[in-house]
């Protein structure tokens, strides 16, 4: 009877996990087109008993309404629930948790919550590179620029296609000093983004540095053209320097 009782209970416990990540996997898709209906459905589901999943969800929602610090705090409620459960997932988990503490605006959360992704050692391809380069993300904003180039470097080799990855490689390298990587970097970036005003931005500012009056002017007539808010002011101001020295 022990053993019986055993074998049902492997082959039913598989089904109840699937039903409860398809109920998760439905309001993170709510979570996309209605986050106020899907914070709705977390926060009912995480009241009932859903554990990780729906503080996932919840995540999921409070970022589509961004309340970046709510949702921070429901991933890494998440992260935890599912590291208790040995879930594979919670390293990506604490990686989305340091995301929303970046976009909260705190570098010294987001920094812990992916130092603890990283350190699990399960993140692999793009997932890891994205977790390094957002780790770059909160060293740089802490003044760790040694720390930062070394994540960014990492970031590069995992989520080469992404230009955000070369963007920030460039702007570190030319903050450094280093116009030739800065150069490289950027021109990476503008094969990837050219139509990113924020791209074309620092594009133009490298120029400018490099004595290239001609690129710095086409990067940042480009960056005013298609950007907006603080990019196409920096932009514009950027460019009322040649008018001023006329």
């Amino acid at each position: 009877m022990i053993l019986l009782a055993l074998a049902l209970q492997s082959a039913v416990t598989p089904a109840v996990t699937d039903s409860q990540d398809a109920r998760m996997q439905r309001c993170v898709d709510l979570a996309i087109g209605d986050p106020t209906a899907a914070q709705t459905e977390a926060s009912r589901w995480a009241l009932a008993g859903g554990g990780f999943r729906a503080q996932q969800c919840l995540g999921r929602a409070q970022t589509g309404l961004k309340r970046y610090e709510p949702a921070a705090l429901a991933f890494a409620e998440s992260a935890r629930g599912a590291s208790d459960a040995k879930d594979e997932r919670a390293a990506g988990f604490w990686a989305q948790a340091g995301n929303a503490w970046l976009a909260a605006g705190d570098a010294a959360k987001a920094k812990a919550a992916l130092d603890t992704a990283l350190a699990t050692g399960t993140l692999a391809g793009l997932d890891r590179g994205e977790a390094h380069l957002d780790r770059a993300r909160a060293r740089v904003a802490a003044g760790e620029t040694a720390a930062a180039r070394k994540d960014i470097d990492a970031a590069l080799v995992d989520a080469a296609d992404d230009p955000l990855a070369w963007l920030l490689s460039a702007t570190l390298a030319r903050r450094t000093g280093d116009l030739p990587r800065a150069r490289a970097d950027i021109a990476k970036a503008l094969e990837h983004a050219s139509d990113d005003a924020s791209v074309q931005l620092e594009a133009g500012n490298i120029a400018a540095l490099s004595g290239d009056e001609a690129g710095a002017r086409s990067g940042w007539t480009k960056a005013a053209q298609t950007g907006s808010g603080p990019i196409a002011a920096s932009a514009n101001a950027a460019l009322a320097q040649f008018e001023a020295g006329k």
